[in-house]
């Protein structure tokens, strides 16, 4: 199985008529994926085609599931505007939103978030590289050829560390890979795919990517001691980072003691979890879990 994209999934993209959306819209029909409409206000009723693949443009969310019964959306939105598309998914009701844009404003990501709440929709990102369930779909910019579907669940706020893992252990290969993105507020977290994963009958063990800043990781340290049976390993990334420098992502920044990277590995290895101190020596301590 897999986890919240799968090969019924019926995906829209908002804002495939840009350049990244596009481009994006390209690789994601390539990988196999059911890309059933864009939505873009001032296209509708025009059709853009992608190697043969004719794929019409709606002018709402609302409009394009009405029409294809699409239940995920891809946000492709410049950051100015990535705050209106986000809620307009969201009044639409679609299952999922994957919001791929970096930039947005930490209040526009907090308004949307309080804005979802109780709702149908589940966000994930802002400021992430979507998610695949490796041979089903791909919703983002995951590289579709670099592993394959298989027995580990992936969920990281890293996107280019979420590649590498998935290369590592491409011979053994992944239920669902989730990046959640870097920014202090993000819709789905790290909890909410542990929880996920240990609900999917066909996921056998975890790889869970972290890094400095916040407490996310200690979080989800205190979750998978009290509710994750499954083994699970892990990866932090930030250890030789300065103190009260941000990093990378809006979230990566260290104040004292809280949100450094042997902090968090702490937290994770007093819960049981196995944290490499690269990401290499992580797929190799996952492989000694699975027997690979």
């Amino acid at each position: 199985m897999s986890i919240f994209l799968n090969e019924n999934s019926k995906v829209i993209v908002q804002g495939m008529t840009g350049s990244e959306g596009s481009k994006h819209t390209q690789r994601m029909l390539a990988s196999g994926t059911a890309i059933v409409g864009g939505v873009n206000p001032r296209k509708a009723g025009t059709s853009v085609d992608f190697d043969g693949a004719t794929v019409p443009v709606f002018g709402s969310v609302a409009d394009a599931m009405k029409e294809t019964g699409a239940d995920v959306s891809v946000i492709f939105v410049p950051p100015p505007f990535a705050k209106a598309a986000a809620i307009e998914a969201v009044d639409a009701q679609i299952g999922l939103a994957v919001v791929i844009t970096e930039g947005i404003p930490v209040h526009d990501s907090t308004y949307v978030w309080a804005h979802a709440q109780g709702g149908a929709t589940r966000i994930i990102g802002p400021n992430c590289p979507g998610l695949i369930s490796p041979g089903r779909s791909n919703a983002g910019i995951i590289p579709a050829n670099i592993t394959k579907q298989g027995k580990i669940g992936l969920v990281s706020k890293s996107g280019t560390l979420t590649y590498q893992m998935m290369y590592e252990l491409r011979d053994i290969g992944f239920s669902t890979c989730v990046g959640i993105g870097g920014d202090p507020v993000i819709g789905t977290t790290h909890i909410d795919c542990l929880q996920a994963f240990q609900d999917d009958p066909e996921t056998e063990a975890i790889v869970m990517i972290g890094e400095i800043g916040g407490d996310a990781e200690e979080r989800a340290a205190d979750f998978i001691k009290a509710n994750v049976t499954k083994p699970v390993v892990g990866y932090v990334a930030g250890f030789t980072a300065p103190e009260g420098k941000t990093m990378g992502h809006a979230g990566a920044i260290v104040s004292g003691s809280a949100g450094t990277a042997q902090a968090k590995k702490e937290a994770l290895e007093a819960a049981g979890v196995r944290v490499g101190k690269t990401p290499s020596e992580t797929a190799r301590l996952m492989r000694e879990l699975v027997g690979a």
